[in-house]
């Protein structure tokens, strides 16, 4: 907290306001007191405000800077694995050989699903929208993991944050299983994390699934570059959930129906939709007129970002796996051409750049995960999944420190009270 005080006067009244510095990032000004005074303050979509405060994830949205727990995401998705991610999200610091050894043991311990689990499934219409299967599955967790659910108990919080960072892959390969009238596949332990992830994706009990390393490092990197994003919709979703003290299994379930919009989580299949649309690279060039007509309402997706306003840090990273995969599984796919052709328009026409629209993370993680073989309705489920380990440490962060129930308010401009009048005289 800094000394600084910042004044606001309204009227005749004028109240003064502490003002807080981070350790990153702008000063924050503590606006609770003019509730007091009889006003409320006005922010919608909350863009200059922090609902709470955190120790996981810095965002310089003007920089393309992105650190979890300080440790730049360029390094982590190059330099680290997943796992180590999700302690390090969880925890707060990198582990040590003997720390990392324990926590794969324990999520290795958590992987398999209650078998009754796979019942609750076939309630499901199998041309149902996995993340529609998802956030009931993972919702419905409470009533098959019972044991652990007192959130007041440090260990409770941390089984259960356990337990849906390795049942998560299970949970979201059974639902592609689902859809496509395919057996379950049940982990294998003594595959990675991502490597135990593609396998239960795409074998069958007849024909094994002989993973592909650099597929796997793909498909770890796709984890690592969406674990955490500081205080998103979905994120904001888990904490505000949180607040009123529901289960964890409850709170994730809330990120995912949050993800689901495709303004969050939904980004990287609307690009590959858009991708789709414009067919080839012949008709890039109208395509791109008629994104510069705001009268055409046509959208270019996978460029820009809420937050980031220079090339998201994310999206260097994964540029880099996208050639990695595509040459190892020698795709000369007409997407990924049409994909570069856009890219080199957005970051040399002077509409883009001006408006700083540079691609982003879901630009080339869609193209990523159509090559590895996953179906389009299934990329918001994968992120969800990468995701699991953020919203989870935002929860506990909330819950082990002193919190308060969210409860926004608003600016009513509706109409003022009146009397009610019976059918017969309206």
């Amino acid at each position: 907290m800094s000394g600084k005080q910042a004044k606001l006067t309204v009227g005749d009244q004028s109240i003064d306001l502490p003002v807080y510095s981070g350790t990153l990032g702008p000063d924050v000004i503590d606006v609770k007191d003019v509730l007091a005074k009889g006003f409320f303050t006005y922010d919608p979509g909350f863009m200059a405000t922090a609902s709470c405060e955190s120790k996981i994830t810095f965002i310089d949205g003007d920089k393309g800077i992105l650190l979890h727990r300080g440790y730049p995401i360029e390094q982590l998705a190059t330099q680290s694995t997943y796992e180590e991610v999700c302690y390090l999200l969880l925890n707060g610091e990198l582990p040590n050989q003997a720390q990392m050894d324990d926590f794969r043991s324990r999520v290795k311990s958590h992987t398999m699903v209650h078998e009754q689990l796979q019942f609750f499934y076939r309630g499901f219409r199998r041309d149902a929208h996995p993340m529609a299967v998802m956030c009931g599955v993972v919702g419905a967790l409470s009533a098959f993991y019972h044991d652990s659910l007192d959130i007041r108990n440090p260990e409770h919080r941390q089984i259960s944050a356990i337990r849906l960072i390795a049942k998560m892959p299970t949970i979201a390969a059974m639902c592609f299983k689902y859809s496509v009238g395919q057996p379950f596949i049940y982990p294998k332990n003594e595959l990675d994390y991502s490597s135990n992830f593609l396998r239960m994706m795409f074998a069958t009990p007849c024909d094994d699934y002989e993973v592909n390393p650099i597929l796997a490092r793909a498909m770890d990197r796709i984890f690592i570059l969406h674990a955490d994003h500081e205080q998103n919709a979905s994120t904001s979703t888990v904490r505000m959930a949180g607040s009123t003290d529901a289960n964890p299994f409850a709170c994730i379930a809330a990120g995912i129906a949050a993800l689901w919009g495709p303004s969050h989580g939904g980004a990287n299949e609307a690009v590959l939709r858009m991708l789709s649309e414009i067919g080839s690279v012949k008709n890039v060039d109208d395509f791109v007129r008629r994104v510069k007509d705001k009268s055409d309402g046509t959208k270019l997706m996978g460029f820009g970002h809420r937050v980031y306003k220079n090339f998201d840090p994310r999206a260097k990273v994964m540029k880099q796996t996208c050639d990695e995969v595509l040459s190892a599984l020698g795709i000369q796919d007409p997407q990924l051409e049409l994909a570069m052709k856009l890219e080199e328009i957005a970051l040399n026409d002077e509409y883009f750049v001006s408006r700083k629209l540079y691609p982003n993370v879901d630009f080339y993680s869609g193209i990523i995960l159509k090559a590895i073989g996953i179906p389009l309705n299934l990329f918001t489920v994968i992120f969800a999944l990468g995701r699991t380990p953020g919203w989870i440490a935002h929860w506990q962060e909330m819950i082990a420190n002193p919190y308060k129930i969210a409860r926004p308010r608003q600016l009513y401009t509706g109409a003022v009270q009146r009397d009610y009048v019976g059918l017969q005289q309206r």
